[in-house]
């Protein structure tokens, strides 16, 4: 049975990384008179660690570490993510971020249907929310039963403790959900929470290790312009319903539930 679809945010809903969270966070250094600068090829390597704020303290111990603190350090990196997260949704108001194929079509498939949606994400809550309003509609944020964010849960990605929320929150058992996750670290989250997961890469994450995923896709593909298919068994071009979705629970769900 399949009851519920999980989404990540960042990557899976959405390009954000490259194009929407990096000069986001350029923009915040700026605004602190920081001469920090994240190049495409930069923000690929921090992507290894979850959570924006997290992502700022490595740079710092990995990057900077020979740049004297302040002695309030951890107020200035609350502050600076606040600052990016501002300009973020400044981005996001303006349209230049738009959501990855596939994605409103599935959503509304699974709406139709009487499927319930979730988020569990490691990005902010407002980041969540902005990019729904901006990609869908107002409305569009009540489509999902659990928005599981940010600080919800002490440990992030790759630990499974945000979607143990959020299904502790929905009430379903993880055998009834399917999870779509872009990167090495969701994967290992949901993997961890007893999730079926689908992946769909994109240029940061392509080349991460994605053992354990039900299938690895480009995309969840458009019936006029379809996903390429880079492991699994699902068909080698075509686009992701909640038939396909069904198919990939019964052939890859779990055993039993969330270990």
């Amino acid at each position: 049975m399949l009851s519920t679809l999980i989404f990540d945010v960042d990557g899976t809903l959405a390009d954000t990384e490259r194009d929407g969270h990096r000069p986001s966070f350029n923009l915040a250094f700026r605004e602190f008179g920081l001469d920090w600068e994240w190049d495409v090829a930069l923000y690929g390597e921090l992507l290894a660690v979850t959570g924006g704020k997290e992502r700022i303290r490595h740079f710092v111990a990995q990057y900077r570490s020979q740049d004297p603190l302040p002695r309030d350090f951890d107020a200035l990196v609350v502050k600076l993510h606040q600052a990016k997260t501002r300009h973020y949704r400044a981005l996001l108001e303006r349209g230049e971020i738009p959501l990855r194929p596939g994605v409103r079509r599935l959503l509304e498939e699974a709406r139709a249907a009487g499927l319930r949606l979730a988020i569990a994400t490691t990005t902010t809550p407002e980041n969540v929310t902005s990019l729904l309003a901006a990609t869908l509609g107002e409305e569009s944020i009540a489509w999902f039963d659990v928005i599981a964010a940010g600080d919800i849960v002490p440990a992030k990605k790759p630990a499974p403790d945000i979607y143990h929320y959020a299904l502790q929150a929905l009430g379903v058992p993880a055998r009834e959900c399917l999870a779509f996750e872009d990167s090495e670290n969701g994967l290992q989250s949901s993997l961890g929470a007893g999730i079926t997961t689908l992946v769909t890469v994109n240029e940061y994450t392509r080349g991460q290790d994605f053992q354990g995923a039900a299938a690895l896709l480009t995309d969840l593909g458009e019936p006029s312009l379809p996903y390429t298919r880079l492991q699994g068994a699902l068909p080698s071009l075509a686009y992701v319903d909640l038939s396909l979705c069904l198919q990939v629970l019964q052939n890859h769900g779990f055993p039993r539930e969330a270990c």
